[in-house]
């Protein structure tokens, strides 16, 4: 049997470990995939830590991959050897419940997670569903089209679905991975943007990407300082601090939507009086259109800052994305290509 190099891990808890094993072979509507290029997400620690139900070991991690189709299980329509594709967070529906009926595929009942529950691109090759597949733009190389995939595609969707219009202010709490993709995002779509995140360090580059308010958390009470210049429509939450996030719902206008979009497991403390004088609401997302978040980023020039790093390196890697070291985004480049 074909051997690959992949990363797994063996048990919660435990390090990651390059392994040799089997190049998995494609079954009915899914396809072999050679890994190019795979994002490293806080999503991620899911795996390492053990945080998700029915969780099955050894795992290989990584929802962010982009490859090129290496072969065609049986049934697999609509995609060629050859072509160049991507995987994000979500690995496949099931076709039969309610949601996937109503064509909510986005809340299936029983859906698969890439890397999660299924070995994902911590590897150089990897196994995925068809209808999951995203065609990546020649503009985009592996290495920037991987974020985008979940990092990108969440920010994105997530300031599509909010109630902001063109003008509006909105905060972006957290200046990392996710949120120097929802600046540019927010500020393509035409919205104002306050960053609030921690060190006056980042706050040059804040305001080069198109910030016209950075607030510094460290000197200055940004829920006060957004009021002053009229609150914020929507507060985008992308650094996972509960104390920090519920701090700024005081920074809401009236009809304010505080929505989260970063892995928070500590409760957060929030009075509904709060939420009842000035009809705010707080609500959480995940996901988004990987499609159409590579194209409006090739249309407006959106491009994830990344570090690079290759496969054997990918616990470095995840050290840098949880210690907030890393230069935004941290990508594994695995295979030859595009990258």
């Amino acid at each position: 049997m074909p051997l690959m190099k992949a990363i797994q891990v063996s048990a919660p808890g435990a390090d990651f470990e390059l392994v040799q094993k089997g190049i998995p072979e494609p079954k009915e509507h899914e396809v072999l995939l050679k890994v190019e290029a795979c994002g490293v997400c806080h999503g991620d620690a899911i795996v390492k830590q053990g945080h998700f139900p029915g969780l099955q070991y050894p795992r290989t991690p990584g929802h962010e991959v982009v490859g090129t189709i290496a072969k065609l299980g049986s049934e697999s329509h609509y995609w060629e050897v050859g072509q160049r594709v991507g995987v994000g967070w979500r690995g496949g529906h099931c076709f039969h419940c309610k949601s996937c009926l109503k064509g909510e595929f986005w809340a299936c009942e029983s859906p698969l997670a890439t890397g999660i529950s299924t070995d994902g691109g911590y590897a150089e090759y990897m196994v995925a569903r068809m209808e999951v597949l995203t065609p990546i733009p020649i503009e985009l190389s592996s290495v920037e089209a991987a974020p985008l995939l979940c990092a990108g595609a969440t920010t994105f969707g997530a300031l599509k679905s909010c109630n902001a219009k063109g003008g509006d202010l909105v905060g972006i709490q957290g200046f990392g991975g996710l949120g120097h993709l929802a600046l540019q995002f927010a500020v393509r779509l035409g919205l104002r943007v306050a960053v609030i995140s921690r060190g006056k360090e980042k706050e040059l580059l804040a305001r080069e990407l198109g910030a016209q308010f950075y607030f510094d958390a460290n000197n200055v009470n940004p829920a006060e300082e957004l009021m002053k210049v009229g609150g914020a429509r929507v507060i985008f939450c992308t650094a996972p601090n509960s104390k920090a996030i519920a701090e700024l719902v005081e920074g809401l206008a009236c009809n304010g939507q505080m929505i989260i979009i970063t892995f928070v497991n500590e409760p957060m403390q929030i009075s509904p009086t709060q939420l009842m004088r000035a009809v705010r609401s707080v609500s959480g997302w995940i996901g988004g259109n990987a499609a159409e978040t590579l194209n409006f980023s090739v249309l407006t020039h959106v491009v994830p800052m990344i570090e690079v790093f290759p496969l054997e390196q990918a616990a470095v890697a995840f050290e840098r994305m949880m210690t907030a070291k890393v230069h935004f985004r941290a990508v594994l480049k695995v295979g030859e290509g595009k990258a």
